[in-house]
């Protein structure tokens, strides 16, 4: 049972009423001088800061305070806060981009604010009204637009956050908590362009488990990787892919796909590992598959492609080898925001390797065909449902 109740705009614990988040109540303090913006070329992810931030906090007497937009500056924590000793942080991973108007969008944000809900609920923090935090972030965005980059792969990326600030070291959930939205222009997340990835498949550690936290956002779920990634790094490979005993979870923070020939000629089938808990329901991940649907039943046609079997199923390292050996293993690619589609070459496995067949690209033509529609949508070039969500309607 959540320790927390929400009823319209109020939030409320026990019998006590407190307001809840209010976009209405935004106050703006613009910083007196503005940072130069870097050039595209220079852009590495998560690197730059703009000039400002969205802040709120939230006290159980009080419920969530008036929300400003100020300068980017530090943050003032007490060293008992909960964020720091039992780690109540979590957070979301958004972009903004220009169309060809000229106009800042956002990609399905509906999607990240329920995310970050279900995540601050699971670590038993605070809710909020997630309507009103979106809005708060368009116009933290139009604040900010001048630093959205317009080269295509390009966008500004956006970190909304909560933390636990409950100062007392007793073992228990945190009653107050702040709330911040950081921005960050940024160019491709892996910059060795369209060369492929190299995963080592490890599963003497593992990043998340069954009735673990591995289907939130939280902090706690990256930490524990570090370490491992390092260690594969030394044996030559860019990135992890995540085991559960022989079940392939997630590679790196991305979300996986993989693409198999099949024995008759009735297009390929394209496997991701199911949400079963253990992995992030990621909105590149729904995406892509919400597009390869709409391919095989004629709403939307994904660059002459063939029919596409898609399938959420537990994927094993034990098959992939088969499958690879057979020569059916036609496209491996990890999807996720930061990334949108990165293609995969080769997977560590038990001393030996599984490469994947090349393409001129990088990626192949269901991760090529996906990757183009995507950022198409993204920018504003294509419209399609309503994926594109203008930011000048806060």
């Amino acid at each position: 049972m959540s320790l927390w109740k929400s009823v319209g705009n109020c939030v409320l614990e026990g019998v006590s009423s407190v307001p809840d988040l209010d976009a209405s109540e935004l106050t703006i303090t613009l910083a007196d001088s503005l940072k130069p913006v870097p050039d595209n070329e220079s852009l590495v992810f998560g690197a730059v800061t703009t000039d400002h931030m969205l802040v709120v906090s939230f006290e159980p007497s009080t419920g969530w305070s008036t929300p400003e937009i100020k300068p980017y500056a530090p943050l003032s924590l007490d060293p008992m806060s909960s964020c720091f000793q039992y780690c109540t942080n979590l957070f979301e991973g958004m972009k903004a981009y220009v169309g060809p108007d000229g106009k800042p969008r956002l990609f399905r944000p509906e999607k990240n604010m329920a995310r970050l809900a279900r995540s601050a609920e699971r670590v038993a923090l605070p809710p909020f009204n997630t309507d009103a935090l979106l809005a708060l972030i368009k116009r933290l965005v139009m604040v900010e637009q001048r630093w959205i980059p317009t080269a295509e792969g390009h966008s500004l990326y956006i970190r909304p956050t909560i933390i636990g600030t409950r100062a007392a070291l007793g073992v228990a959930a945190s009653d107050q908590a702040l709330l911040y939205v950081i921005v960050s222009p940024t160019g491709p997340y892996f910059r060795t362009g369209p060369k492929p990835l190299s995963l080592l498949a490890v599963n003497e550690n593992v990043r998340a488990w069954p009735g673990g936290t591995g289907g939130h956002k939280l902090g706690l779920n990256y930490a524990p990787g570090f370490l491992p990634q390092r260690i594969a790094a030394k044996r030559g490979y860019d990135q992890i892919l995540w085991l559960l005993g022989d079940a392939v979870t997630e590679a790196g923070a991305m979300n996986f796909f993989v693409v198999i020939k099949r024995d008759d000629d009735d297009g390929v089938d394209v496997a991701t590992p199911e949400l079963d808990g253990t992995i992030l329901p990621g909105v590149t991940r729904m995406s892509v598959l919400e597009l390869m649907q709409a391919h095989n039943d004629g709403r939307t046609k994904l660059n002459g492609l063939p029919k596409l079997h898609t399938q959420e199923r537990k994927v094993t390292m034990s098959e992939l080898k088969k499958l690879s050996d057979a020569g059916k293993l036609l496209e491996a690619f990890g999807v996720g925001t930061a990334v949108i589609v990165a293609p995969v070459g080769r997977i560590g496995f038990e001393g030996d390797d599984l490469t994947l067949p090349p393409h001129e690209k990088g990626l192949g033509p269901v991760g090529g065909a996906l990757w183009r529609r995507l950022v198409d949508i993204q920018e504003g070039r294509v419209q399609w449902e309503n994926w594109g969500v203008l930011c000048e309607d806060a």
